[in-house]
């Protein structure tokens, strides 16, 4: 072999990218012409809003947007941003020291590694949780310490569990609410307990709140920014992708300790550029919409909740009903693993699931649905598992 072509260390440790096995699995099954469901990967089925469309369409048009953007975003976008922290979660920001535009979250979660990890640092990480988390620390030459959220603990990490000699090397804890996969949400103690654990050893916090907006019964979740004492010692990644039906536009935003978002942009400014100006001035127009748009959004997804969730339990799984998210996380039969799941389900089926030791360890014996399809398909996904008696026993 040609020893130029050998892969680097940081990519041959990389487990798979769950997502991208999940495609393959589904392009090999579209070839067969099976009818697919697929409530796999969390991408919205509804478009992009229309005022959001119409404004990116207006803005492309302008010649000063065809240019290089700034790194940190335009001053008017993470105006914008502050803007609807306020409104949204009674958090004040400062625009221009407080908040960096992200080509989409993903983007910022796996550099921020990269601006504060040393080799022999530990991070410390959700399990099962987002992929992202671990993929970062690896290219900084971290550690992953992963934290077991169990179904026994409310999908709450215990804090008092991790050693003190890994606490002694933790420079960053990922943590994630509403999470992916479970579909939990935090309670006001937990966030609490965070700050004060963070603080007593200076770690620095990172909170994924990419699904806060997604939630149901009118029960809105709070921004960990919101709790006193976050932004010493935290910061918080936020996304347009899930809430506007704005995934393939790739706008994000993190928020919180200037310090923690001045090293992340230094990593950013070296690493990649900002994000096309003609989709920051549509993204203002997101951030500014009324809310009764987004709540008929969630409207949506509470029905198609409230019709899978009943109707995985009848055949044999144990379905959580999600208090934000869109996604439902199921615990399947004892003697049944998740790949075993997941492959009877496509094969037998047609339907796409994730597998839940796909997001880590801790998954096995569960399966992620998303609610990305309308509820007639739901309702025909139950019926085919109804009909091949998938998961009785």
């Amino acid at each position: 072999m040609d020893f130029r072509t050998k892969l680097a260390k940081r990519i041959t440790s990389l487990p798979p990218y769950l997502f991208a096995r999940i495609d393959e699995k589904k392009r090999e099954a579209l070839s067969r012409g099976v009818d697919l469901i697929n409530l796999g990967i969390g991408d919205p089925d509804s478009p992009t809003l229309e005022p959001i469309v119409l404004s990116g369409q207006t803005a492309l048009s302008k010649p000063e947007h065809h240019q290089y953007p700034s790194y940190e975003g335009m001053l008017s976008f993470r105006k914008a941003v502050a803007d609807w922290y306020l409104r949204r979660f009674s958090v004040t920001l400062d625009p221009s020291t407080e908040v960096v535009g992200l080509i989409g979250s993903k983007e910022g979660i796996g550099h921020l590694p990269l601006a504060f990890v040393e080799p022999g640092d530990a991070v410390l990480i959700p399990e099962p949780g987002y992929p992202v988390y671990h993929a970062g620390t690896l290219f900084a030459g971290g550690e992953s310490y992963f934290m077991p959220i169990l179904e026994s603990n409310g999908f709450l990490p215990d804090l008092d569990r991790i050693p003190e000699s890994v606490l002694k090397r933790a420079k960053i804890l990922f943590i994630n609410y509403p999470n992916n996969p479970t579909g939990a949400t935090a309670t006001d103690d937990f966030f609490r307990r965070v700050i004060e654990f963070a603080t007593r050893w200076g770690i620095i916090v990172a909170h994924d709140a990419a699904y806060s907006e997604i939630y149901y019964d009118g029960k809105a979740p709070r921004s960990f920014l919101s709790y006193p004492g976050a932004k010493e010692i935290g910061i918080e990644f936020h996304s347009l992708s899930k809430t506007y039906n704005m995934t393939g536009w790739r706008v994000g935003f993190a928020v919180g300790n200037p310090q923690v978002l001045s090293g992340l942009l230094k990593v950013k400014s070296n690493m990649d550029s900002g994000i096309f100006q003609a989709l920051q001035e549509a993204s203002i127009t997101a951030l500014t919409l009324p809310e009764p748009m987004l709540d008929n959004l969630r409207a949506l997804y509470q029905k198609r909740r409230d019709v899978l969730v009943p109707g995985l339990n009848s055949v044999g799984l144990r379905a959580f009903s999600p208090g934000a998210s869109f996604y439902l996380w199921a615990g399947l039969p004892k003697g049944i693993t998740s790949e075993q799941a997941t492959l009877a389900l496509l094969d037998k089926t047609g339907i796409v699931a994730t597998p839940g030791n796909g997001f880590g360890p801790s998954g096995e014996g569960y399966v992620r649905f998303a609610l990305t399809v309308g509820t007639d398909r739901l309702s025909e996904a139950i019926g085919r598992i109804r009909t091949h008696r998938l998961f009785e026993v």
